[in-house]
C-alpha cells in the first residue's frame, strides 16, 4: 500500500485514482504511542484513504480490488461474487458496482458491517465449521468470483504469521472449488514469499491461469500479495452454467 507525498495544495490525480496532497506532519503528543503517531501521520497522508473518503468508500482496501480488476478483468455484469472477510466493506461496494443491477454480491465477516446497497451481507466467522454451509445454502447456487482479504491479527513473527493466512487461503480455496462455476476466478490474500507449493500446485491443477500480483495501493511496506486464479476448470458441487 504505497504512500506517496508529492503534491500542490489542490490535489491531483495520481495512479490509482488517488490525489496527491501536501505532507502533513503529525507531533507525538503527551501520552500518545510513537507507534500510534507514525500510524496516524500515513493515514493523514495517504491519498488512497482521501480518495475513499472522497468516493464513499468504506476503506482504502477498495482500490486494491479495483486495481487488480484493471489488471486482470475480474468481474462482468451480472456476475455473482462472493467476498470473505469482508469489512468494513470496501470490496463488497466495488463489486457492487462491477457488476450491476443484474448481479449479486455476499459477504461475510466475524465483524458486524452496515448495510451495502446491493450486497448481501453475513455476520459470522467463516473459518467457523459451519460458516461455508451458511454461505452456499444463501448462494443457492454457484459463484462466477470468491474474494478473499482475510487476514489474521499480526504476531509479529513471521513465519506463524506466514503459516495462519495461508490457513485461511486454504480454507478459501475450498470453498471456491465447491462453488465456482466453471471459468470462475478466485483471488486471496498471502504473505511475501508467495503461495505453499502445495496450494500454488492445486490452484494451477484447477485454473487455467495463476498469478501474483501486488496492486500499487498495497502499502510498500506490507508483505501481502494476492494470489489470482482464473478460468476455474471443475464445475463446483453447487455451481451451474456461467
Amino acid at each position: 500500500m504505497s504512500t506517496r507525498k508529492r503534491g500542490s495544495g489542490k490535489g491531483q490525480r495520481g495512479s490509482g485514482g488517488a490525489s496527491r496532497r501536501l505532507h502533513t506532519p503529525v507531533r507525538t503528543a503527551k501520552g500518545r504511542r510513537p507507534s500510534s503517531t507514525r500510524w496516524l501521520q500515513r493515514q493523514l497522508n495517504d491519498p488512497y484513504v482521501a480518495e475513499a473518503r472522497a468516493r464513499g468508500y468504506r476503506s482504502r482496501a477498495a482500490f486494491k480490488i479495483q486495481q487488480i480488476d484493471e489488471k486482470v478483468r475480474l468481474f462482468r455484469r451480472g456476475q455473482v461474487v462472493v467476498d470473505l472477510g469482508a469489512a468494513p466493506g470496501g470490496w463488497c461496494q466495488v463489486a457492487v458496482e462491477k457488476t450491476g443491477n443484474s448481479g449479486r454480491v455476499i459477504g461475510i465477516d466475524i465483524l458486524e458491517m452496515d448495510s451495502i446497497p446491493g450486497a448481501e451481507l453475513l455476520e459470522m466467522d467463516f473459518m467457523d465449521e459451519a460458516a461455508p454451509q451458511k454461505l452456499r445454502d444463501l448462494l443457492g447456487g454457484g459463484a462466477d468470483v470468491v474474494l478473499s482479504d482475510m487476514a489474521p491479527p499480526n504476531t509479529g513473527h513471521a513465519q506463524t504469521d506466514h503459516l495462519r493466512i495461508m490457513a485461511m487461503a486454504e480454507a478459501a480455496l475450498e470453498f471456491a472449488e465447491e462453488v465456482l462455476n466453471p471459468r470462475g476466478s478466485f483471488v486471496a490474500k498471502v504473505l511475501q514469499g508467495g503461495t505453499e507449493k502445495e496450494l500454488l500446485d492445486r490452484l494451477k491443477l484447477n485454473f487455467e491461469k495463476v498469478r501474483h500480483l501486488k496492486p500499487p495501493a498495497s502499502r510498500s511496506d506490507s508483505a501481502e500479495l494476492y494470489v489470482v486464479a482464473q478460468g476455474f476448470r471443475g464445475s463446483g458441487r453447487s455451481g451451474g452454467p456461467n
